[in-house]
């Protein structure tokens, strides 16, 4: 039997998209636009959906597997390029996704004896004992597969399905919309509702003034000037950049915190009387929205957590939109590809107070709200990306310390039940460089559940300023 921080790989399938006829599907390019090359080179991100279920493991290989099988054959007829390749044909001026009749879906399948209701929980536990969950994306030196599933069998407790992306050719959104697909038909038939329809259109996105493909991959790997040919043969093209932690991974333990919606409304009241307060001028309107108070909420109790760790000395922080509606024009919410850009500080937060130490919170508030009313059009988008290149070595740094957000309250992956229950669980695991991840909460009453990785004493530390600055806020407010 594995350990309890490993997982018995029983079989490897390959799940093909359901074929009506043997005529269909047939092939199927899907080109990359502009906000897809931004995430070329970026690591993949890995999802846990924790789902109980009391079944044997016989009873789950004989009845549950076979069904999720089955109903990801007929949700990949509609999502065919998870089922494809990303790669660059030599006829082409730039990177595609790329299927062909008989490419598959690579769909691992384990068995684990760790403690389900543990890994489904909020409680602290070594960040290492969820890695086994999923499976690697497929990679060589002329592409990379799109997506790897991986079904853990938890006998008599549950299971869990790993999905591993590429961010290249979807973002949160559009895996969210595949999850709601499989899950609606594994209870529903064919065909899929409108709203889950993926639009593939990529004539909707304008490409920005003076983007340059070529130029911009090349920068990607270092090599700025070089010829499409030279970019295209480049072995190591398709290789992802690891922004790993620093720490070492027996040290990091992995956690979640939830605010409540009365949580963050007394949050929102203390920023605001706080800035009402200052003598700045002019002051501008504050953007404080749930995502904007928590963000700023978790990470100044980061900062306290992590004061005096001499390899996060300097901090920034940073974080992704959704541009489908920020556009012109917008674009289906049902657009399937990665359409986020990303804003983030240049300057060191630590210590970026214009107060006492009581108003850290608020200016980091002020700080986050800022980047969110900053958000533009795609040409802003651009000119962050090749700001954030060309800035690179001298923003990752040993004493530097990123903290990013993965998801969003606004995915609804509470909501996403294949049959068998909502998940009691769903954890973004590829947050050990750094990020958190951010989710609605469960219980849906409008509150935001945040997960996070930190050394086990910097978690302890998190925890207590966590609570403790709830409790201060509720005394004051």
């Amino acid at each position: 039997m594995a350990s309890p921080s490993t997982a018995k790989i029983l079989e490897v399938s390959h799940v093909a998209p359901f074929t009506a006829s043997p005529e269909s599907p047939t092939h199927f390019i899907l080109p990359l636009t502009f906000f897809d090359i931004l995430w070329f080179k970026v690591s993949p991100v890995e999802r846990v959906f924790f789902y109980s279920l009391p079944e044997t493991k016989d009873s789950f290989l004989s009845s549950v597997l076979p069904k999720l099988k089955h109903t990801l054959s007929l949700t990949l007829q509609y999502f065919l390029p998870l089922a494809g390749k990303l790669t660059w044909p030599q006829d082409s001026q730039k990177p595609v996704v790329l299927y062909t009749p008989g490419d598959v879906v690579s769909v691992s399948v384990a068995e684990s004896n760790a403690e389900f209701d543990l890994l489904a929980s909020n409680h602290a536990f070594q960040a290492s004992m969820v890695r086994p969950l999923v499976s690697p994306l497929h990679v060589t030196e002329t592409g990379a597969s799109v997506i790897a599933l991986q079904i853990t069998v938890f006998p008599h407790y549950g299971f869990s399905i790993g999905l591993t992306t590429h961010h290249a050719v979807l973002d949160g959104k559009s895996m969210t919309m595949f999850m709601k697909s499989w899950a609606y038909l594994s209870k529903e038939n064919p065909p899929l509702l409108p709203e889950l329809t993926p639009f593939y259109d990529r004539t909707a996105i304008i490409e920005p003034y003076g983007f340059d493909t070529i130029r911009f991959l090349n920068n990607w790997l270092g090599n700025p000037g070089l010829t499409p040919s030279d970019c295209r043969n480049n072995p190591k093209l398709f290789e992802f950049i690891q922004f790993q932690s620093q720490d070492e991974p027996s040290h990091l333990y992995r956690a979640t915190f939830e605010l409540g919606r009365s949580d963050i409304d007394k949050l929102r009241q203390l920023v605001s009387s706080n800035w009402d307060k200052t003598h700045i001028s002019p002051k501008p309107k504050l953007h404080l929205s749930s995502f904007v108070l928590t963000f700023a909420y978790v990470f100044d109790c980061i900062l306290k957590a992590t004061e005096g760790d001499e390899s996060k000395k300097k901090v920034f922080l940073g974080f992704t939109a959704d541009y489908r509606n920020r556009l012109t024009p917008p674009v289906s919410d049902n657009y399937f590809g990665s359409c986020v850009g990303f804003k983030m500080t240049y300057d060191n937060m630590r210590g970026h107070f214009f107060g006492s130490e009581e108003d850290s919170l608020t200016a980091v508030a002020v700080k986050i709200s800022g980047l969110v009313n900053e958000l533009g059009n795609q040409n802003d988008v651009l000119k962050e990306a090749e700001y954030l290149l060309s800035n690179m070595g001298s923003i990752v740094s040993e004493k530097s310390h990123g903290v990013g957000v993965a998801g969003s309250p606004r995915f609804g992956v509470y909501n996403i039940d294949f049959g068998w229950g909502r998940p009691k669980k769903v954890s973004v695991i590829s947050i050990e460089n750094g990020s958190i991840s951010m989710a609605e909460s469960r219980d849906g009453d409008g509150g935001v559940e945040v997960g996070l990785v930190l050394k086990k004493q910097q978690m302890d530390l998190f925890a207590s300023a966590f609570a403790t600055g709830l409790s201060n806020i509720l005394s004051i407010v």
